[in-house]
């Protein structure tokens, strides 16, 4: 069986694909286009999972969706004691840890301010812009940027550490926090996070990065 990876454009799934080129997995890509109003998933992916979301795998019988549930089956299924620390070492208790701090810390402020972004640009009546742009702003300037900051520089030490997320060796954890300092620097940039620059830098430069890049489309995060 083939893994196919339903992937849409400039989204987590661009990772599945860079992770499947570092196992060397055999894979079919089967390629999703946003609405280019909403800039949402095509009502075509329900068809693969009831959420309509993205990313999804099929390997089989097997439907797979969620970034790290994805990460973590393909490593369990076809690592082969590749890409994560051997169990019960400090290593692989960071690797857990970075896996699950991807999506479910360092990202929602991210998407926050990709809203409220939006909000400040999105068509409305004259009379309601001032007051939208007003809210956005406030919410912007005290919450999300600062905790966007606080998580960036969290990130930043934690690097300075050990040169991958969970020590010495890459790891899956890295393909997995590859997400949120994508979409870091794409909506605030990283000039004040040498190691965030550095690891981007480290990661673009693998060869199976630059693979998943040339099958999946230039990964265009907005900004």
């Amino acid at each position: 069986m083939t893994v196919v990876v339903h992937h849409l454009e400039n989204s987590r799934s661009q990772r599945v694909l860079w992770l499947l080129e570092e196992l060397a997995v055999p894979y079919e890509i089967r390629h999703y286009r946003r609405d280019k109003k909403t800039m949402l998933a095509p009502e075509s992916l329900k068809q693969v999972h009831p959420l309509g979301k993205s990313p999804v795998i099929t390997d089989g019988d097997e439907t797979v969706a969620e970034s790290g549930a994805i990460i973590e089956y393909l490593v369990e299924r076809y690592g082969q004691g590749r890409l994560a620390p051997r169990a019960a070492t400090p290593e692989r208790r960071r690797y857990v840890y970075w896996m699950h701090y991807a999506e479910g810390s360092a990202m929602p402020p991210l998407v926050m301010k990709l809203v409220f972004l939006r909000v400040k640009t999105a068509p409305m009546p004259f009379f309601v812009k001032p007051v939208a742009r007003a809210i956005a702003d406030k919410v912007l300037d005290g919450f999300v940027d600062p905790q966007i900051a606080l998580h960036l520089g969290y990130m930043d030490r934690e690097l300075g550490r050990s040169e991958w997320f969970a020590g010495s060796e890459f790891t899956a954890a890295d393909v997995q926090m590859s997400f949120p300092i994508e979409a870091a620097s794409a909506r605030g940039g990283l000039a004040e996070y040498p190691k965030l620059s550095a690891f981007l830098v480290r990661i673009h430069a693998r060869p199976a990065y630059a693979r998943a890049l040339e099958k999946g489309g230039a990964l265009k995060l907005l900004g």
